[in-house]
């Protein structure tokens, strides 16, 4: 068997945030709605680009359809413009002496495309996307890499910034390690539940290696 970390992406690996928000301003000029701000946006985030849209153009939910195509095609083109592994990330992962995995809500292509453009795609093993399982929290994305994987309840931690990482982990009855410097803050990640809360990028080195 393996030991294994399933990591989120946005807020854990990549600070993504800026390049988010400018494609939700995009898609809500294209529409004819008013900007958002950078902590709307922030709060957004974490359930999948339709869910993040959606919240973007509330109440106006006829305009999803345009402004879902309008963020799609300006965040294919933007997604690497300011996006950034977090200090300390890819030299976490390189000394990594377990198998690793990314469990994300947005689609899988664009997962893959930011890895790659960011120079982490290669320390992964498998990558899934929230348009190629059940979003999170569903278990269903977590279990699936850890079949494939050979990897055991007891072997396996699931990493991530915000509260449906936290569920998504415990659902899959899986170690789950919160960490605060993502897009939540420590204390919404404390009332889903989590029990390990990172503050440092440093401090994730024992669940890693």
């Amino acid at each position: 068997m393996t030991r294994l970390a399933i990591l989120d992406l946005d807020g854990t690996l990549l600070d993504t945030l800026d390049d988010l928000h400018a494609s939700v301003n995009h898609a809500l000029a294209a529409v004819g709605l008013p900007p958002r701000g950078r902590a709307e946006t922030e709060a957004f985030v974490g359930e999948g680009a339709r869910v993040l849209l959606a919240r973007a153009v509330a109440p106006r939910l006829d305009l999803l359809g345009p402004a879902l195509a309008a963020w799609q095609a300006h965040y294919a083109d933007h997604c690497l413009d300011r996006t950034r592994p977090y200090p300390g990330i890819p030299e976490l992962l390189t000394r990594s002496g377990r198998r690793l995995a990314v469990h994300t809500n947005k689609p899988g292509g664009m997962a893959r495309h930011t890895l790659a453009g960011t120079g982490l795609l290669g320390r992964f093993a498998e990558v899934t996307g929230g348009d190629e399982a059940p979003r999170k929290p569903d278990p269903a994305g977590t279990l699936a890499i850890m079949r494939r994987l050979g990897a055991s309840r007891g072997e396996t931690v699931f990493i991530g910034d915000s509260p449906t990482d936290v569920l998504t982990a415990r659902a899959a009855g899986v170690t789950a390690v919160a960490v605060t410097w993502g897009f939540r803050g420590r204390e919404p990640l404390r009332a889903a539940g989590a029990v390990h809360l990172i503050d440092r990028v440093a401090q994730l080195r024992p669940w890693l290696e």
